[in-house]
């Protein structure tokens, strides 16, 4: 039979937190791109690699925060703890790969068109790969139409992203560029939960493995949570990191330091000179 399938069993209270997640991941993560992009070469790659970092933890972060609150009436939804983690490790590595295809590469149409495809499919396999760690007594099916949708919105989040990345530098318009991105990601994954469903097998049957989601995933956001709270503390102490650009360069018709002096002197020796000749 069908299975009644509810995403939101804890009302409002885990997609708004799943949204804040998401959020801050974007947020840190663009921040980190911004500051490879205005520092010194040598620090790019450890700035690439936590922005990297940052957005495929807020964003697991967030796909997981909004799992606890999906539940199928008829039967219990566990999670296997393997299948989980992988999915953690192939959003940061695949984020990874578009971050510093645009970091290295610039921000041409055609490197944004490729960063942006390719962060945007693994953004979409760990949402799949996370959907394959649950495991119930049952089948779980997608609508086909569903999914490509789920994707498309990953794929376009993904390279707006990245572009804002490359070419907004104030903090406010890269914290709107992180709001937006938000609601994208939080949109791909409630699209793709809105694809799914349940065929319940026979509620008498056996048992299934894998643990509970408070049981299992509680524990395991832990990790990614404190990694977000500790990138976000070396954001704020990072000065550079918060003006989002260089200090301007003096102008080359500026006048040089000590310079002022001598000009008022030499007025005033002309003017002697101009009033010894008229004596």
């Amino acid at each position: 039979m069908d299975g009644t399938v509810d995403g939101f069993r804890y009302g409002a209270v885990t997609p708004v937190a799943a949204y804040l997640m998401a959020c801050l991941g974007g947020a840190l993560g663009l921040r980190c791109i911004v500051r490879s992009l205005l520092g010194a070469q040598s620090w790019k790659t450890g700035w690439l690699a936590l922005g990297a970092a940052s957005i495929g933890c807020g964003i697991w972060t967030m796909h997981f925060i909004a799992m606890i609150g999906f539940h199928v009436e008829e039967t219990r939804v566990r999670y296997d703890a393997a299948t989980t983690v992988l999915s953690l490790v192939v959003a940061v590595a695949v984020v990874g790969v578009g971050v510093f295809i645009v970091g290295h590469r610039g921000a041409s149409a055609v490197t944004l068109a490729v960063a942006g495809a390719i962060t945007g499919l693994g953004v979409a396999g760990m949402h799949y790969l996370g959907m394959a760690a649950m495991r119930l007594n049952g089948d779980v099916g997608y609508d086909p139409v569903g999914v490509a949708l789920s994707v498309l919105i990953a794929v376009g989040a993904a390279t707006a992203a990245l572009w804002s990345a490359v070419t907004l530098r104030g903090f406010l318009m890269s914290l709107g560029a992180s709001l937006v991105m938000g609601v994208a990601v939080s949109g791909m994954h409630y699209t793709g939960m809105a694809a799914i469903s349940v065929h319940v097998h026979d509620t008498t049957g056996g048992t299934w493995a894998g643990e509970s989601p408070t049981s299992l995933l509680l524990p395991m956001l832990l990790g990614p949570v404190v990694f977000l709270l500790l990138a976000g503390v070396v954001v704020m102490f990072d000065p550079l990191l918060v003006l989002g650009e260089r200090a301007p360069a003096p102008r080359p018709d500026a006048p040089a330091a000590g310079s002022a002096a001598p000009r008022r002197t030499s007025r005033r020796t002309t003017a002697s000179s101009s009033s010894a000749r008229e004596r």
